[in-house]
């Protein structure tokens, strides 16, 4: 069973390939764990393979969504993505990291918003 946190999660994560799929990209990979951690979303966006971390929150009391991709956790999206980029024998391909923002959560959000391109590459 999950708690709230969780359920929270879960369904900002539909909302968002949702909103990725009505946005032109195709949806590789939900949930995609490696020894290294998880991405949310892996997904083609015409030439780029995308590595999409799902942000939601239940208020703005702690900030924006968007403030919780610290350092320390694009660290780990990255060791991720370079992992599956080498799992999947895709070493050259044009990849990003995107991040797609749901402010407030819940039935119909207000705002969806995919920020492309959110951060660089981070493994040091």
């Amino acid at each position: 069973m999950l708690n709230p946190r969780q359920l929270l999660g879960k369904k900002g994560e539909s909302l968002a390939a949702t909103h990725l799929q009505k946005n032109g990209y195709t949806i590789l990979e939900q949930n995609y764990r490696s020894k290294h951690g998880e991405i949310d979303i892996i997904a083609q966006d015409k030439d780029s393979l995308v590595f999409i971390e799902v942000k939601a929150r239940r208020s703005g009391q702690f900030g924006s969504p968007k403030m919780a991709i610290t350092l320390k956790k694009q660290r780990k999206i990255s060791m991720v993505a370079l992992y599956y980029l080498k799992a999947t024998k895709q070493n050259r391909a044009k990849a990003r990291f995107d991040v797609v923002v749901i402010d407030p959560p819940g039935d119909h959000p207000s705002q969806v918003k995919t920020i492309k391109n959110a951060f660089d590459l981070a493994y040091t």
